[in-house]
């Protein structure tokens, strides 16, 4: 019915909605030590699972490996700090901006060419998140900003992905996100500590491994499919934020807000539907 690459997006969205469920339901625990604990269980993981497999630890393409990671640690910060300051389906549909900074950065990360349609869409989709603030006191410009600068991050996140595809397996380009964000969350949270307590810390394990989950089927979707195919499976997030913010965090959108969420959905889809023709290489 769906080809593998399908089957391993829709696999990813689902265990990426349940982890920012997750997030929100502790919202004493800092973003910083939040992505600290994540990325020592997927550490864990990743090792465990190349050390099974066999292959190299640092992989081949270490450049674009490290700029994946780098840029994933940033897009992350940024996204769990928007999920913790505005609605779940406002902050999770302004995440899924990222596609579309995907294809315009692809131009000249990947060289890819952009169709002139495209910038229509383009312009569908931020009419939405105009529309998302709208006259939702929830959703602040600060943060409408803070969560459009991730999605950029998670655009250039992407495109490193792209450029390991024919380089190193899935779990390897996967680890390079705990191995940067260790170090680097570890002194943040050394000095703004929050001890979790009782059922935090289930919830942080259960974090860790859905991220597991989710990381290692978003990058094996992204090498199997092309961007275009599998994209319009991603949205389904938009969906599932919807209904656990109601249901879980009794979260009403204005209806601006949901026609806003309804724009962004449909510029990204159009816009992934555009075959988009390969630029040679220079």
């Amino acid at each position: 019915m769906f080809s593998s690459g399908v089957r391993y997006i829709i696999l990813s969205v689902s265990a990426f909605a349940l982890v920012n469920v997750l997030v929100k339901l502790m919202p004493r625990i800092p973003a910083h030590e939040l992505i600290f604990f994540r990325s020592l269980i997927s550490l864990v993981f990743c090792v465990v699972h190349i050390k099974i497999l066999g292959i190299a630890v640092l992989g081949n393409n270490k450049f674009w490996l490290v700029i994946r990671g780098l840029c994933g640690i940033v897009a992350l910060t940024l996204f769990f700090l928007t999920i913790k300051h505005m609605p779940l389906a406002s902050a999770t549909t302004i995440q899924y901006l990222s596609p579309m900074f995907t294809v315009i950065l692809a131009i000249f990360i990947n060289k890819q060419g952009v169709k002139p349609i495209q910038f229509l869409f383009f312009a569908i989709a931020f009419a939405g998140v105009i529309l998302i603030k709208g006259l939702d006191d929830r959703v602040s410009i600060i943060w409408l900003v803070v969560g459009i600068i991730s999605a950029f991050f998670a655009a250039l996140a992407y495109n490193a992905i792209i450029k390991c595809r024919n380089t190193d397996h899935p779990v390897v380009v996967v680890l390079y996100f705990p191995l940067l964000a260790i170090p680097v969350m570890g002194v943040w949270s050394y000095f703004d500590w929050v001890q979790p307590a009782g059922i935090e810390w289930l919830m942080l394990l259960g974090m860790g491994a859905l991220t597991q989950v989710a990381q290692i089927a978003m990058v094996k979707a992204l090498h199997l499919e092309q961007a275009s195919k599998i994209t319009p499976y991603k949205y389904i997030g938009s969906f599932y934020a919807i209904i656990f913010g109601f249901f879980i965090f009794q979260e009403k959108l204005h209806w601006l807000s949901m026609v806003g969420i309804a724009l962004v959905v449909i510029g990204v889809l159009l816009n992934s539907r555009v075959k988009v023709q390969a630029v040679k290489q220079i």
